[in-house]
């Protein structure tokens, strides 16, 4: 009996063996019409129902697949369902590699071009238009900053690499962690996250960082108030996203004042088609300041998950998570009704000193969860389905230092609990056609915006101190705040607003070189007013003048529209742009007038290049911003406000990226920006805005890593950034200059396939430097980091 067993055993194992020998494989490339590998392409076996996507080198395959004929199908948006026939035979592998045979920027990210050229002067970008264009077909202008040139600077936070975006300034930290940049004059905040809202009123990591896209000028039409922080553009946050590959890195920073950060990237596929991929981001930092107290703790993690669920239907999931302990960072109010013109170096305020304990603490806790679903309508039509919901919460002590007199300041402590909710739902029908000859490339949008904040926190004044005379010892403790609480100005309230929004834009090709662009956004604003917990009464946001307006709606409408010629096709342009942005202004007038939203209007000419082979990529323009409908004191009733204000900003700016031998690369940028009051109250009429910045600005970097030979990986480089004097106060009797800064970096690095070292050290000279805050800058930093690949 067992024998029979062991025999029947043995037939049904060769059968098996037999029955397994009696297939084939399928494998092949996709390439772009460059000959670039793609990656994240559906590729599709139609009979058996099987899918795949390709890999980092464009790769895809079917393995065990029975003799017989089959049907590859390939999808991607932008392009025409490819359907392949072929044969696939015993124990043979069927190669299928196919090539774009026209030029297809993605629109919704879901492929990735990797090519042989430089990354650091790839510009291509799906967010800016919220279209499949070209870096070159764009008539607005945009910087990007890619993870390649993050990760060989070292850059560890938001503000080290904005040092490689002309015009960003040294940025102004906030009391929470939370960064702000300049841009042509203006306040300009991270707001956006892929495209859509994603703030965050606390500090944002770099963990899950991709690159950063600097896109410049009002851009209120397409991206709406919420995310457009200012009239002069918006910084868009590009997030890692899954591969189809198994692998990541786990990295450890070490350096000056006790930083330490451990960080992490892994990426896995979780099914056996490949389809269902994971990717994990994290990293954990603790810092002491270099001034005499001060520290900051924090933890992120960012996992994403996208889905191929079918050939037409993929889903992106991803979410931020980040907590934070610290301290404030010096924010110092000088005082000027002295009426004095007086630099900050002439104030003599202590550079490494915060006059603050570090028990007192602010903990935050931020959360963007971000949702997407693209859908393959028709190969024309794609349908993009966007869910963002955004929360900041933060708890405990946020400091300012206030001058009470030339040589005295008083610290302000606001204590308590903040909430910002934010909830966006977008939807998109983005269209590649043509009508006649004429090529049409168009994005349709619904937006709805709801915006809720919860304040519960007083407001205390500390007693006041000579800050050149006080002992070192001295500090603000948090019992001497606490004692203090019941003095303080109570803060509790709760308001919302909510935006529901329309917008198109379509990009038309009246030649191959000659391009139009038209964009307008139909905008509904929806303020729901401020409830007072301790009042029990909703009114509204406070205006100039002091006084309260209840709920209200407002309506607005944006334009954007730009021309493209290119002079010498897929390699130099010539552009025109005419853009608008507006945000809504609460409150009324004397009269009872309700305020209108104010109104920015930018014009711009230019010149882009990608030449070369993608070798030397650069941009220069001219632009010229005013704005209207700013409030202003009335002058006949100090009590009231008027609205017809304005502001006017002009400037040119250059961005040149070169990669002109493998391994060199080279960035060069230059702001210049002449920003004024035009008609505003006589105390700043005429004069430069105090938060506009310096006026000239200049950053650099410079890097060579070899590429062959035994010192293959081996690179350094060095930068700077350059930036005239500015102003922390501008009036015409008082002024605080901040003065002119040269600031410079370098780094030595190794970066070989299992492993990477770094060596950076930061400001070379100590240069002595302040943001529009009057936050000090750290002097000579060091930071050490090893990065292990798997």
């Amino acid at each position: 009996m067992i024998k029979r067993l062991i025999y029947l055993f043995l037939v049904l194992f060769s059968l098996f063996s037999f029955a397994q020998n009696k297939t084939g494989t399928i494998s092949g490339t996709i390439t772009s019409i460059e000959d670039e590998p793609l990656e994240l392409v559906s590729v599709s076996l139609t009979e058996l129902n099987k899918s795949t996507l390709t890999d980092i080198k464009g790769n895809f395959n079917f393995s065990q697949v029975a003799p017989g004929n089959y049907t590859i199908k390939i999808q991607m948006i932008g392009l025409k369902e490819q359907q392949i026939p072929i044969e696939v035979k015993e124990d043979e592998n069927t190669p299928v590699n196919y090539k774009l045979s026209k030029e297809n920027i993605q629109a919704l990210q879901e492929v990735r071009i990797i090519g042989n050229s430089s990354t650091v002067t790839r510009k291509e970008s799906p967010y800016v238009a919220k279209l499949p264009i070209k870096y070159l077909e764009n008539p607005q202008v945009y910087n990007t900053v890619p993870k390649e040139l993050i990760t060989q600077q070292m850059a560890v936070d938001l503000g080290s690499v904005s040092k490689n975006v002309p015009g960003a300034g040294i940025p102004m930290i906030a009391n929470q962690g939370r960064v702000t940049f300049r841009s042509r004059g203006f306040e300009t905040e991270p707001n956006a996250r892929n495209g859509v809202a994603g703030a965050a009123f606390s500090f944002l990591d770099n963990a899950n960082l991709e690159r950063i896209e600097a896109i410049k000028g009002p851009s209120t039409t397409l991206f709406g108030t919420q995310v457009s922080s200012s009239y002069g553009g918006l910084y868009n946050r590009v997030t890692k996203k899954p591969y189809n590959g198994t692998g990541g890195e786990v990295s450890y920073t070490g350096g000056s004042w006790n930083f330490n950060r451990l960080a992490f990237d892994a990426n896995t596929p979780i099914n056996g088609d490949k389809t269902a991929l994971l990717r994990l981001n994290g990293a954990t930092t603790f810092e002491k300041s270099f001034q005499d107290n001060g520290f900051t703790n924090s933890l992120a993690l960012a996992p994403s998950f996208s889905y191929q669920i079918n050939d037409r239907l993929s889903l992106l999931l991803d979410v931020e998570f980040g907590i934070a302990k610290g301290t404030s960072v010096v924010r110092f109010n000088p005082y000027t009704k002295s009426n004095k013109i007086q630099s900050i170096e002439d104030i003599n305020f202590p550079y490494k000193r915060t006059f603050l304990g570090d028990d007192i603490t602010y903990s935050t806790q931020m959360m963007n969860i971000f949702g997407q679903l693209n859908y393959k309508i028709s190969s024309s039509w794609t349908s993009q389905t966007i869910f963002s919901r955004a929360r900041s919460t933060i708890n405990g002590y946020i400091t300012a230092l206030n001058g009470k007199s030339d040589t005295t300041i008083q610290p302000s402590v606001i204590v308590g609990n903040t909430n910002f909710i934010a909830t966006n739902l977008q939807q998109n029908f983005i269209g590649d056609f043509y009508l006649g000859k004429f090529r049409n490339r168009m994005v349709v949008g619904l937006d709805y915006y709801n915006n809720y904040n919860n304040f519960d926190r007083v407001t205390v004044n500390a007693p006041a101190v000579d800050f050149i005379n006080t002992p070192s010892t001295y500090r603000v403790t948090r019992d001497m705040l606490d004692t203090l609480a019941n003095t303080g100005t109570p803060r509790k309230e709760k308001s919302s607003d909510d935006t529901y929004a329309a917008y198109v834009s379509d990009v038309f090709d009246i030649t191959d070189r000659l391009k139009v662009m038209a964009s307008l956004r139909v905008d509904s604003f929806h303020y729901n007013g401020v409830y007072n917990i301790l009042t029990g009464e909703t009114a509204g946001g406070l205006s100039v003048s002091g006084l309260q307006a209840g709920p209200y709606t407002q309506t607005a409408l944006s334009h954007k529209s730009g021309l493209i010629y290119e002079v010498v096709k897929d390699k130099v342009s010539l552009f025109g742009n005419y853009l608008n942005g507006f945000f809504n202004i609460s409150g009324v007038d004397k009269n009872g007038n309700n305020f209108v939203p104010q109104k920015g209007n930018q014009l711009e000419f230019g010149a882009k290049a990608d030449v070369f082979n993608h070798r030397l990529v650069g941009t220069i323009s001219y632009y010229d911003i005013k704005v209207d409908n700013v409030l202003r004191t009335d002058p006949d009733d100090a009590n009231f406000s008027i609205q017809d204000g304005s502001q006017y900003s002009k400037g040119v700016e250059i961005d040149v990226t070169a990669n002109p031998v493998a391994g060199l690369n080279i960035i060069v940028g230059y702001a210049y920006n002449d920003s004024k009051f035009t008609k505003s109250d006589a105390s700043v009429l005429n004069l430069r805005p105090a938060a506009s910045g310096p006026q000239n600005m200049y950053n650099f970097w410079v890097s060579y890593a070899f590429t062959k030979g035994k010192f293959s990986g081996f690179g350094a480089g060095f930068g700077g950034n350059i930036g005239s004097m500015s102003y922390q106060t501008n009036t015409q009797t008082a002024k605080v200059i901040i003065p002119s800064y040269k600031m410079f970096d370098a780094s030595i690095f190794y970066d070989r396939p299992k492993y990477r070292l770094g060596l950076k050290i930061d400001n070379i000279t100590s240069e002595k430097a302040w943001s529009v805050r009057l936050t000090p800058q750290a002097p000579i930093r060091f930071l050490a980091s090893i990065a292990l690949k798997f």
